[in-house]
């Protein structure tokens, strides 16, 4: 069978601690991503501005060309003000840990993070492998009109 017809799998590897629903699942079926919940022995409450890294209750293997994004649910973003932190968050081939989804509370009030809560979702990403130059002191071999101009530089 030709390579570009073989479609990758990334293994998930549920702690003995918890159940089937953790395991990531898409709300329907033409879903980019994939729910991912919080398994934590109890409730979180998160105060205005604070972060905390939220355990999922699992570990996935991912084949090397590949990354899994890390996003917020938009419903939680829009009802309470919680997101992913570094969004998107990146897992790497490389990371053989528990997967962790760093959360940050936006809103004025505490947000509660509730044992089995949809918290984010999972975005599996074929990656561009594009070599950076060697490091070192080099001439840039174009420019452009906008130069090093940076945020707003091209205008509002």
């Amino acid at each position: 069978m030709p390579s570009h017809l073989i479609h990758p799998t990334i293994s998930v590897l549920l702690n003995p601690e918890a159940n089937d629903l953790f395991v990531p699942t898409k709300g329907s079926q033409g879903d980019a991503g994939y729910d991912v919940r919080a398994f934590i022995p109890k409730p979180i409450r998160l105060g205005p501005l604070e972060r905390v890294a939220v355990p999922t209750g699992f570990r996935l293997s991912i084949p090397q060309g590949y990354e899994v994004q890390v996003r917020p649910k938009s419903g939680r973003f829009l009802k309470e003000g919680l997101t992913v932190g570094n969004t998107p968050g990146t897992i790497d081939a490389g990371y053989q840990g528990e997967v962790m989804v760093l959360l940050i509370n936006l809103s004025p009030k505490v947000v509660v993070i509730e044992v089995g809560q949809k918290i984010a979702q999972l975005v599996p990403q074929k990656l561009a492998v594009i070599p950076i130059a060697d490091i070192g002191q080099r001439e840039y071999q174009t420019t452009t009109p906008r130069g090093t101009g940076g945020f707003g530089s091209t205008g509002l």
